[in-house]
């Protein structure tokens, strides 16, 4: 199939892009140097020139306490370019698969949420991926993928931070256990929208909305705790570093994040056959495909 895949220079982009190519689909990957996906004009026009059969949207403002000060920016990227996306797939009857994230709930639930659980985002940047949920639906054909927590080794995130401050000699690190939810290996990720596309491409009736993540759930000192684990293991962190609970409270930032954001993924597991997959797994390849000389602290 031939693919469009915005964002394609970031960390989720990037690995769908490999992904594809390694499996002899024709990729067009763009980032913003390329199409801006928020000038209609361009993207109705670029779209009519390569005539994907799947555009994937991995474009976003993604700097959630950012979005806090500059909400109508991340709407204009995040929600009012996806109608721009929607509109060009329907002219040539492409599959539109809109990645969404874990930030559309307010974090109340006590167990994890299923696709039509209502949605009350609780900070800009969930208003805005929200809103550019809506604005995929205008697509005939679409996936609306829910996420959380990414990592990967192509952009800045959460093993990175920490493995940065353990390299530059931080031997303890403060990391909050009042936030649950299930970090995401973009490579998995990656893994799981192409299924999805092959299957809805074929079935459309199959489209609507899915929630993919990692298992299995933890906290973020959790997912601190295994990455200085790994550290350790591979010889990049002292024996004496550890990880020290904290909450929130601690860390006040501009944009409020849900306490809880486990997602359900019944309803991918049920379409596609599939489990997800293992983000302690990642943590390991992620490692794995380091460059040995990123190992250790400049």
């Amino acid at each position: 199939m031939r693919f469009l895949i915005t964002g394609n220079k970031g960390m989720l982009g990037s690995d769908l892009s490999q992904a594809l190519v390694e499996r002899g689909d024709e990729v067009f990957g763009v980032d913003k140097d390329v199409l801006d996906i928020t000038d209609a004009e361009a993207v109705e026009r670029f779209v009519g020139e390569i005539l994907p059969d799947v555009i994937v949207n991995c474009a976003a403002y993604t700097q959630v306490d950012d979005c806090e000060a500059n909400e109508t920016a991340a709407s204009k990227v995040n929600a009012w370019a996806v109608e721009s996306l929607a509109d060009a797939a329907n002219r040539v009857d492409a599959l539109l698969v809109q990645i969404s994230t874990d930030f559309v709930f307010d974090g109340s639930a006590t167990r994890p949420y299923e696709i039509n659980d209502p949605v009350a985002p609780i900070s800009a940047y969930g208003r805005s991926k929200l809103e550019g949920e809506e604005r995929a639906r205008i697509a005939k054909r679409h996936v609306v993928l829910r996420t959380s927590w990414l990592f990967g080794v192509r952009g800045w995130n959460f093993l990175e931070a920490i493995r940065k401050q353990v390299l530059l000699g931080r031997t303890e690190l403060r990391v909050v256990t009042d936030q649950r939810g299930c970090p995401t290996y973009t490579p998995h990720l990656a893994s799981a929208i192409v299924r999805l596309a092959d299957i809805v491409r074929n079935s459309p009736e199959l489209g609507g909305i899915y929630h993919y993540s990692d298992a299995p759930e933890c906290t973020w000192f959790d997912f601190a705790t295994e990455i200085v684990g790994a550290m350790k293991r591979e010889g990049s962190a002292a024996p004496g570093t550890q990880v020290l609970p904290t909450t929130s409270a601690d860390f006040p930032r501009p944009a409020r994040r849900p306490a809880y954001s486990v997602l359900s993924t019944e309803r991918y597991r049920r379409v596609t056959g599939c489990e997800p997959e293992s983000w302690l797994d990642g943590i390991a390849e992620y490692f794995e495909r380091l460059p040995s000389s990123s190992l250790t602290a400049k």
